[in-house]
């Protein structure tokens, strides 16, 4: 990352400012990025929001945020105060045209360089477009690269509402301003997806159909849904994190190499395979799909309500906690390579994980000795919590007579590199002052992603789940998610971390 120095000024404008969003990571990402150095010299952060607080009292909540949730810990009483001083706070309605008056003008600075503008909707998405709508107001502010707009996830609730939302925001502004946010592409193990794939030369030859088997993406969850329950029960975990998470890390495994490393390129060989994604009819879902809702169960000895009785959740909800899907990239590399997808809640523990299975050897010599079960080659990507690599190979047990045992090659992130990954909304906040927007959505990425999941989610919601819950917290999904691999010869495999030691990154 660039210092400070070569940064020009910048104002950010954080809509939502008194929302748990800008207290729990945008607010504690700026605040370590002062304390490294890489917010420009001349900066300034000017909160909006509703609440009727004084810029004193923000000031309070945001240290109280950074207490709790930055990376390093409590802040220290002279690096808070030197931060604070940029901190300022506007009380207002979102519709009010006055405060974009007020805002379109920040720019009048006097500072010598004049400054950025980032406009950042932490915000309910019911809002987006009343924000938007208010800057729509300022025809100033198309194409000029030095406004930019920042859009959380949600971005829309299906294809029509994500197509709609980028057409208001193309008409105030141009695509080269616009940053849709997926922190999930900020985590440093994410991008350095693209260097073990393009930077490597061993991995090329072996990374298609003639020697991977199938692709394993699991991202669980051992929490709930603590105090999100009026949202995700309108959500569900198919438009939580599938549609954005699991899919752009699908992307990341099954692309091409860019010609060089560019936000465009990279983007452009995301967007191929989500076109080549084969398309799921509504007749098929139920052979491509699963979904799931927890029930009471127990996790770390202590009992677990159901889904249903979460606060602000329906009795009768439908809505699933858990999801499943199989999908095929139907290219040249790909064809006939299943890619299995899975996220839950209230599963046994917290872990993002690709694997990779490689097909068996064509001829098994030692099938006929006293060997363990024998596992093909499998090659893993821990993103959470550890962040590393695995390679299982086989290998000869120590001893008389040839017995196998699977074996880990295996090296953390942590251990190589000494030092702790930024903050994935640290890295994505730079960029955006950078205008680097290699790590955002695109605006025909997100559409795409929308119209693969698009008719599971019509049929999902024109057909009642009739036996929710149907698994217990604590358990790795309903078993109907079994039987979706299962009808193809496969099993889910338990990821590296919860599987008993072997050294490398796995956990005790």
């Amino acid at each position: 990352m660039n210092k400070s120095s070569q940064m020009e000024p910048v104002i950010i404008v954080l809509f939502g400012a008194s929302g748990d969003l800008s207290a729990r990571k945008v607010i504690p990402a700026l605040y370590n990025l002062h304390l490294d150095g890489l917010l420009p010299q001349q900066y300034a952060i000017v909160g909006v929001a509703r609440s009727s607080l004084t810029e004193e009292t923000l000031r309070e909540r945001f240290r109280q945020g950074v207490d709790q949730y930055s990376r390093r810990g409590p802040a220290k009483e002279q690096e808070w105060d030197a931060f604070a001083e940029h901190l300022h706070y506007i009380q207002s309605n979102y519709d009010e045209p006055t405060l974009y008056d007020r805002l379109t003008k920040l720019g009048d600075t006097g500072w010598e360089t004049p400054p950025n503008i980032v406009f950042y909707l932490a915000t309910p998405p019911n809002l987006f477009t009343i924000v938007i709508d208010q800057l729509g107001r300022f025809s100033e502010l198309q194409g000029d690269i030095r406004y930019r707009i920042v859009i959380e996830k949600p971005f829309g609730h299906d294809l029509h509402s994500a197509k709609a939302l980028n057409q208001r925001l193309l008409q105030v502004f141009e695509e080269k301003q616009i940053y849709r946010i997926d922190h999930y592409l900020g985590k440093e193990t994410v991008q350095n997806i693209l260097a073990f794939r393009f930077g490597n030369a061993m991995w090329e030859p072996v990374w298609n159909r003639n020697f991977i088997d199938h692709v394993q993406i699991t991202v669980s969850e051992k929490i709930g849904i603590g105090r999100r329950g009026q949202y995700y029960d309108s959500a569900g975990a198919l438009r939580d994190m599938i549609q954005n998470h699991l899919m752009q890390l699908l992307c990341l495994i099954a692309m091409e190499a860019p010609t060089e490393f560019t936000a465009d390129q990279i983007r452009n060989k995301k967007v191929d395979v989500m076109h080549a994604i084969r398309a799921i009819n509504k007749a098929d879902v139920p052979a491509f799909a699963v979904r799931g809702q927890y029930g009471q169960g127990w996790m770390d000895g202590q009992p677990v309500q159901a889904y249903r009785c979460e606060k602000d959740v329906d009795i009768n909800s439908n809505t699933e906690t858990f999801a499943a899907l199989k999908l095929f990239v139907d290219n040249w590399r790909w064809q006939g390579v299943p890619f299995y997808l899975r996220t839950g809640k209230c599963m046994p523990g917290r872990v993002s994980e690709i694997s990779l299975q490689f097909r068996p050897v064509p001829h098994h010599p030692f099938a006929h000795l006293n060997t363990q079960v024998f596992q093909p080659n499998r090659l893993v990507l821990q993103i959470e919590p550890n962040e590393g690599v695995v390679l299982r190979t086989q290998a000869k047990e120590p001893g008389m007579g040839m017995k196998l045992k699977p074996v880990d090659m295996s090296y953390c992130y942590q251990d190589v590199f000494h030092q702790a990954s930024p903050d994935a909304y640290e890295t994505l906040l730079v960029d955006i002052m950078r205008n680097d927007p290699g790590l955002f959505m695109r605006a025909d990425q997100v559409e795409a992603a929308w119209s693969v999941i698009d008719p599971i989610l019509e049929v999902w919601s024109e057909n009642t789940e009739l036996n929710f819950p149907n698994y217990q917290a604590g358990q790795w999904g309903p078993p109907e998610a079994e039987s979706l691999v299962a009808q193809d010869r496969r099993t889910w495999l338990l990821p590296i971390s919860f599987e008993p030691k072997r050294g490398g990154c796995s956990v005790e």
